[in-house]
């Protein structure tokens, strides 16, 4: 007997030599987490300032570049399930995020300017914060809504006009092809 297995869950893939008890007690006192001889400053102070913001932000720094980007997102999600708020986890090169309080897609909007920073964690963190500050551009709600009463508007606009028009003049025959018989 043959059994398949579709969309079977898969375990989460953290980032190589990574505890998360160790993380999880390094983000306690500042909300943020770094490998042994980094300095924290610079990334406790845009924690804070953003904190400060209304952005309940937690960042996680790791060594290099794990084998797939995807593996700094589920730690980030991970980290989730006991912190609140929005956690960053960034390599050298990628930067994954889980939020219980900002939508996934504002979140990948704010990482796309992160990415790609080199061992510059400080830069790709106040990018990710500047962009998260920022107001949101396009509401689909909105636009959505025009565009529907516009419809309402030209379907109206086009009754409108044809009641006008009133019942076909009752003088006017349709016309009739010349050489047809009866």
């Amino acid at each position: 007997m043959t059994v398949f297995y579709t969309f079977a869950p898969m375990a989460a893939e953290l980032p190589p030599n990574t505890e998360l008890s160790s993380v999880r007690a390094d983000l306690a006192d500042n909300g943020v987490a770094a490998p042994k001889g980094k300095d924290q400053e610079e990334l406790a102070a845009i924690v804070a300032q953003a904190r400060a913001e209304g952005v309940p932000l937690s960042v996680v720094v790791v060594p290099g570049n794990p084998g797939h980007d995807s593996s700094l997102r589920d730690l980030a999600t991970e980290l989730g399930n006991t912190t609140q708020g929005t956690i960053a986890v960034l390599s050298d090169d990628w930067i994954g995020t889980h939020s219980d309080s900002i939508s996934r897609v504002r979140l990948e909007w704010a990482e796309d300017v992160a990415k790609y920073r080199g061992n510059h964690p400080e830069e790709a963190v106040q990018a990710f914060v500047d962009r998260l500050e920022q107001p949101e551009g396009i509401s689909w709600g909105v636009i959505t809504g025009v565009v529907l009463a516009l419809t309402v508007l030209a379907i109206a606009g086009l009754y409108v006009v044809k009641a006008r028009r009133g019942p076909d003049d009752a003088g006017v025959s349709p016309r009739t092809d010349a050489g047809s018989t009866h």
